[in-house]
């Protein structure tokens, strides 16, 4: 499997468009030691031919014309290599971008049926018509092989519940603390390839890694993970909002119950950070912060990033 991430940050990139945080103006600047990044997405493909999105950010067009392999390549006079796109929410970081696959072309969008309860009752998504881009449901716990345009992908995925919450947007405060999240409003993705055996999970966005998830990363051997914030109040230390990372559905980095901690004994061969917030300190390369992620033996994705298994 050829693994290749399409945009590394969370939701308004980096640096975000009305930002003058030190991050992005250092960033804005030309800094050496910051990277610019796009909104979270993944591709992943079996053969190098088609592949899967895993999320569709509001960047996509962008992360597409800057990757050889998505581009147009059978010498018709419109065709894409994109075969599907597999949803872990309904965040508009997360599903914006399947407006940008407009235009007619065949492919497949598979998430729970919760989050295509949303595409299907936002008008703006019927610029994909359904006889044109099927929508078919992940169950939960059950690996599903991924096909597209008539094409078996050669890979599955299986959907599993993590701790989460409903995209901002859907929030119900009458709900109660939970908003009114359900199963299936945020998921995990463990993506295989059955004929070499080898599978990646990807999980932008979790709350905490409770037993349960816990036990089903033990021994994985490439880990996706949730990188949003590095503590759970700097988006209120640095002034930029009023809220905590776990009030959005967001594990820390850092702590006594950050991701560090929480998977430092399960055996993960590889583990990489993704949906990285603008403000987080681990995007300057140089920072303390940086130091202590990669000691602990975690990788800050980057936009381009490609991996093999």
């Amino acid at each position: 499997m050829l693994i290749r991430v399409l945009g590394c940050s969370a939701g308004g990139g980096f640096p975000q468009w009305n930002c003058n945080c030190r991050n992005c103006s250092s960033v804005r600047s030309g800094k050496s030691n910051f990277k610019t990044l796009t909104q979270s997405s993944l591709a992943v493909s079996g053969d190098g031919k088609d592949w899967v999105l895993l999320n569709a950010s509001p960047d996509l067009r962008q992360q597409i014309n800057v990757a050889p392999a998505l581009a147009p390549n059978n010498g018709s006079a419109r065709s894409s290599p994109i075969k599907a796109a597999v949803l872990t929410n309904g965040d508009v970081d997360h599903i914006g971008g399947l407006i940008n696959l407009r235009e007619v072309q065949p492919f497949t969008i598979y998430a729970t049926r919760r989050v295509l309860d949303v595409i299907e009752s936002n008008c703006v998504f019927d610029i994909l018509a359904a006889n044109v881009v099927p929508r078919t449901p992940l169950e939960l716990g059950r690996p599903l092989q991924l096909t597209g345009a008539g094409v078996d992908l050669g890979l599955t995925a299986e959907a599993f519940d993590v701790p989460g919450k409903i995209a901002l947007y859907l929030e119900d405060p009458s709900a109660g603390m939970r908003f009114g999240t359900q199963v299936g409003d945020t998921i995990g993705l463990k993506i295989s390839d059955p004929a070499t055996g080898e599978a990646f999970f990807y999980i932008p966005g979790c709350a905490e890694v409770d037993e349960v998830l816990a036990q089903r990363l033990k021994g994985a051997s490439l880990v996706f993970f949730d990188g949003t914030l590095y503590t759970d109040d700097e988006m209120i230390c640095q002034g930029l909002l009023d809220k905590t990372g776990s009030r959005m559905g967001h594990i820390s980095i850092s702590g006594s119950l950050g991701s560090i901690s929480a998977l430092r004994n399960l055996g993960v061969e590889r583990k990489i950070y993704v949906h990285i917030n603008n403000s987080n300190p681990v995007l300057d390369e140089s920072s303390q912060e940086r130091k202590a992620v990669e000691a602990a033996g975690w990788e800050i994705g980057y936009d381009g990033m490609e991996v093999r298994l």
